[in-house]
């Protein structure tokens, strides 16, 4: 259980699921897709907005994430080995309780370093 004294930042557990996300093989955070005029503002340099969601409420979080998966992987095994790494890094890394990791698969992809 955490420490009432202590908060975490949402911004933290994006960090986490993001980082987390970044060591599965054969996945990757879709880009979230944005409006006309998010588009505009965001070519002035800012990073693209991914489709990863954190909901926080008390001590349970729930997650819902967009992936592309790499061309040739098992859609379902690639977003199970995500959810899980996911729920087990928040919780082991906060002590909260991740209810849900939602996994939308947004597309698939070339795997990376593959000639376009």
């Amino acid at each position: 259980m955490t420490n009432p004294e202590i908060e975490i930042s949402r911004h933290v557990l994006l960090d986490i699921a993001a980082t987390t996300l970044e060591g599965i093989q054969g996945a990757e955070i879709a880009s979230a897709p944005m409006k006309v005029g998010e588009v505009l503002r965001n070519q002035k340099g800012a990073r693209n907005p991914r489709a990863l969601k954190v909901t926080r409420e008390g001590q349970d979080v729930t997650v819902d994430l967009g992936l592309n998966i790499e061309y040739g992987q098992n859609l379902v095994k690639v977003s199970q080995q995500a959810q899980r790494a996911v729920c087990e890094n928040i919780e082991l890394m906060t002590g909260l309780k991740v209810r849900n990791v939602n996994v939308t698969v947004q597309g698939v992809c070339l795997p990376k370093g593959s000639a376009a």
